[in-house]
């Protein structure tokens, strides 16, 4: 167990108990803590100010408790931020990216928290004249808290939609500037989602509900003053909308999706004014994405059982599913995840076994001609950034491993070339060859094997005294990538070894994974990662008291149900924006994501089995009277994701039931959402805060680093 204490004793808040009653298929509970979740939430989502005053005051006093207890690493905690920050090149600028007339590219200046849109004409080479589209640090300014969301350029290059958010609650503002003048439209649109330009006058895009659901599609004339047109809306509160351009040019496709089903409408760009065309009617379980080449789409599917998805065609004057024909079929394990179409290639990423590769194929090849791109380290990263134009031969894509910074290349289609025109600089020096990247594999409670991504210095004993900090998620089928962070080295150079638990509920080993951990098969998820713990420590990488487990959001949930489970397995617990009320959210409908969430976990409202399933490991319903690990816990006010007040009530339960005396914050931002703090500086103070106390957790600060 952990041994961080808090500094100089002080108390930390006792929330007030309010008995709250509710009854479900025959089942009563008691909720104690239901107080904190404020009557008026949607609009202190929007005004965090306007919380009332009891529950404001209690966030307030965790706040301060947790100051008070991490007084003491502040020296710490700013020398991480520095070295951290020493990571990072101040002043670095992205390729260009051809399209049109122009190069476009982002640029951070020393200091700067925020990148600058620019543009150069296209043939002009190094020494262009600088257009500056939008220098985000300039409308930032003004803000505690900035995130941009769309930046997308009009078909003629004259018009820039782009969107921002200043709470973190994610209701985006967007904003059309007109590049002559480079001065915006004299109007904003609220409450938006996603935006796609129709041609250069006219755009779509979707409208989110006060329940922060994008559920209306509009269509916008620039230089009309009559009220935008709602061409869709969805009914169905399981369902998002979103919009987006084909890379053809010709469509503007609709997107109605939940968790593993969709459909999609597309809306010819030469008719803006004609009716959205259906694709597939949306249908249980089916799920695909389009693109356009030629007279046929391309469609990316999982139809007719192709449970790792396949790649088919559509004629374009036909698309319905009837008329689907096989171009790269299904193949068990091989998990396709992304699919970009030119006008004569097919360019597809898969991933067998936790590992990525890029497939091509030219439009004249015959099925299995095509050539593969892949890596030789045990574990790595590739990411496809596809060209903006349809017609292109050249192809950019992103390789970095634990180990190894991003590196991005240009890859020419016709012969086979691949050239390295970036790779991520590191200004206070990095040496792959310092550290060691394994890929691992521990046996899950049920004999599946799970894998493990570890990262650690080539100094570091390999005989079980190592501190250890694992990461897992493990929901949505989001698979975790075996990427660069050069954050991470803090704790990497100081002896820790960085672990990375690919828990089913992802997809690193295809759709099975991800299938294999939905409603009654959650706990899977769980105790796949108590199984990577136990592998560590059996093969003498770590021990119990010197692991830190983390995790955010739906990995909250992860880390909540394993440190009710097995506390004896770590010293401490972070859980960033953590989905641990579980059962109370699912069973309330009116929250943002709700609705949608009934196909992964099962609907508590209806079904007296699935509420049965998510109480036997809801983390704020299954809190013991045992001891804990040292935990640390952030919220946000403005969070629509994870509402602040499952986190606030889940230490609320582990304050009163706990039996031991390690130490249990909570930090929550009153001024952002689910993503804490926004810039890319600024941000380094909730890592350095992460890292410093799952340092303290393993009693494993140098000297001379703490007062």
């Amino acid at each position: 167990m952990s041994h961080f204490k808090a500094p100089g004793n002080p108390q930390p808040p006792q929330a007030e108990k309010h008995p709250h009653q509710q009854e479900h298929h025959g089942f009563k509970t008691i909720d104690n803590y239901h107080w904190l979740r404020a009557d008026n939430w949607q609009q202190a989502m929007r005004e965090p100010d306007k919380l009332p005053t009891a529950i404001k005051n209690y966030l307030q006093a965790e706040n301060d408790y947790f100051k008070a207890c991490m007084k003491d690493t502040e020296t710490l905690q700013k020398q991480l931020i520095a070295e951290m920050r020493a990571r990072i090149k101040e002043d670095d600028t992205s390729v260009p990216e051809k399209h049109g007339d122009y190069a476009y590219q982002t640029r951070y200046t020393e200091g700067a928290e925020h990148p600058v849109y620019i543009r150069t004409a296209r043939e002009a080479g190094d020494d262009a004249d600088e257009e500056v589209l939008l220098d985000v640090n300039e409308e930032a300014q003004h803000e505690d808290y900035f995130e941009l969301g769309q930046v997308t350029v009009s078909p003629q290059h004259n018009m820039l939609a782009w969107s921002s958010d200043t709470n973190g609650a994610e209701y985006f503002t967007l904003k059309i500037r007109d590049l002559d003048t480079g001065d915006d439209l004299p109007y904003v649109i609220n409450d938006v989602g996603s935006v796609a330009w129709i041609n250069e006058s006219s755009l779509l895009y979707t409208k989110v509900d006060k329940h922060h659901r994008p559920n209306k599609v509009y269509r916008h004339q620039l230089a009309n003053d009559a009220e935008d047109e709602l061409i869709m809306e969805e009914t169905d509160t399981r369902f998002y909308m979103a919009v987006g351009r084909l890379l053809s040019g010709e469509y503007v496709a609709i997107r109605i999706a939940m968790n593993d089903q969709n459909e999609t409408w597309v809306l010819p760009t030469q008719q803006p004014d004609a009716t959205p065309q259906l694709i597939q009617a949306r249908q249980e379980g089916l799920e695909y994405d389009i693109e356009q080449q030629g007279e046929q789409f391309i469609i990316l599917t999982n139809a007719d059982g192709a449970e790792d998805f396949k790649i088919v065609t559509a004629p374009v004057a036909a698309p319905q599913k009837a008329n689907w024909k096989d171009i790269v079929p299904h193949q068990q394990g091989r998990m396709i995840i992304d699919l970009e179409v030119y006008q004569d290639w097919l360019i597809w990423m898969e991933r067998e076994n936790a590992l990525p590769a890029i497939k091509i194929r030219h439009i004249n090849d015959k099925p299995g001609n095509e050539k593969s791109i892949q890596f030789t380290e045990e574990a790595y990263s590739l990411g496809i950034h596809p060209s903006r134009e349809y017609h292109s031969n050249s192809l950019r894509f992103s390789y970095s491993s634990p180990t190894t910074p991003t590196q991005i290349y240009d890859y020419d289609l016709q012969n086979d070339q691949r050239e390295l025109r970036k790779q991520t600089e590191i200004p206070s020096g990095h040496n792959p060859h310092d550290y060691i990247t394994r890929r691992l594999t521990a046996i899950s409670h049920d004999g599946a094997e799970v894998p493990i991504t570890i990262l650690y210095h080539q100094s570091t004993p390999i005989d079980g005294t190592a501190p250890c900090l694992l990461y897992g998620y493990g929901s949505y089928g989001s698979s975790i990538p075996a990427a660069f962070s050069s954050n991470r080295l803090s704790l990497v150079d100081r002896g820790f070894i960085y672990a990375i638990a690919h828990v089913r509920g992802g997809q690193e080993k295809g759709r099975a994974w991800y299938e294999a951990a939905k409603k009654a098969g959650k706990p899977n998820t769980f105790n796949d990662f108590i199984a990577v713990a136990e592998h560590l420590i059996q093969n003498n990488y770590t021990q119990p008291d010197k692991i830190v487990c983390q995790g955010g959001s739906a990995g909250g949930l992860l880390i909540g149900a394993v440190i009710n489970m097995r506390p004896d397995l770590f010293a401490g617990a972070i859980a960033d924006v953590p989905f641990v009320d579980m059962l109370n959210t699912i069973l309330d409908d009116s929250l943002p994501l709700t609705p949608g969430e009934w196909s992964q976990w099962g609907n508590p409202i209806e079904s007296k089995q699935a509420y049965e399933w998510i109480a036997s490991y809801s983390p704020y319903d299954n809190v013991s009277a045992q001891a804990y690990p040292a935990i640390l816990v952030t919220a946000g006010v403005s969070d629509p994701r994870v509402t602040y007040w499952e986190p606030a009530k889940w230490v609320a339960k582990l304050r009163e039931l706990k039996t031991d005396d390690n130490i249990l914050l909570l930090k929550t931002n009153m001024t952002s959402g689910h993503f804490g703090t926004s810039g890319r500086f600024a941000m380094l103070e909730d890592v350095a805060e992460a890292y410093t106390f799952a340092l303290h957790a393993t009693d494993n600060q140098p000297k001379g680093e703490s007062e």
